[in-house]
């Protein structure tokens, strides 16, 4: 009687346990989308309606002299970061259909809501490297399929100052504490980082791009050759 008895706690143990799996298994992969895609549509709009009002304050373009007798002077069209948590760009990816609302920063909270910008980064369509990671199996999954990307494949980033136009040059597996992918380049480049491979954190999967159409890509491309 003893031992079925505890065979039969141990059953019901089994099982409660097994549920409680199932249970968090149901809540990471289904509920966390639906936030996410509740998070997503409420800063579509307030995005939007940002970007009506900020495009009337944007800072001054900056008359940059060179050294090329060809093309004495180029315009660069700065724009100013915002706080912690604010959404302020848009990244679409047609070959993914990747349409999502860019956060600023890289905090848990921050991309529980979406793609998050990397604050010691330049902003995207800047001169330098600008980062955005991204979830590649919860929280809506805006990264999901990254892997797909290839050399050629195009990233459009939408900001306050216009559309980012950036062509994928590679893309690596790297250790989670090689943060010598974020480091500044020459020119005007976008890198995207996730966990690798999916449903672990094991590596980063890193892809990196370059501008190759926006209002600065004249700039990068005068930085670039100065280097």
């Amino acid at each position: 009687m003893a031992v079925r008895r505890v065979a039969r706690v141990l059953g019901w143990t089994l099982i409660g346990a097994s549920l409680l799996i199932f249970a968090f298994l149901g809540y990471q992969l289904f509920v966390t989308d639906l936030i996410a895609k509740g998070s997503q549509q409420q800063a579509s709009r307030e995005l939007d309606h940002w970007w009506t009002e900020v495009r009337t304050t944007l800072p001054s373009p900056q008359i940059v002299t060179t050294s090329i007798p060809t093309l004495p002077q180029i315009v660069l069209y700065p724009e100013e970061p915002v706080d912690e948590g604010k959404s302020f760009a848009r990244i679409l990816i047609p070959s993914l259909e990747v349409d999502e609302v860019v956060f600023e920063g890289v905090g848990r909270k921050t991309l529980k809501k979406g793609p998050g910008h990397m604050p010691s980064t330049p902003l995207p369509g800047q001169p330098g490297n600008a980062v955005i990671s991204g979830h590649r199996t919860t929280y809506g999954r805006p990264f999901y399929d990254l892997n797909e990307l290839a050399p050629g494949d195009l990233i459009q980033i939408e900001t306050a100052i216009g559309i980012h136009s950036y062509q994928v040059r590679e893309s690596l597996l790297v250790k989670p504490t090689d943060v010598w992918v974020t480091e500044e380049r020459a020119g005007s480049w976008l890198t995207l980082t996730t966990c690798h491979p999916r449903y672990s954190a094991k590596q980063r999967l890193i892809i990196v791009a370059e501008l190759v159409e926006g209002p600065n890509f004249e700039y990068a491309q005068v930085v670039l050759a100065a280097a």
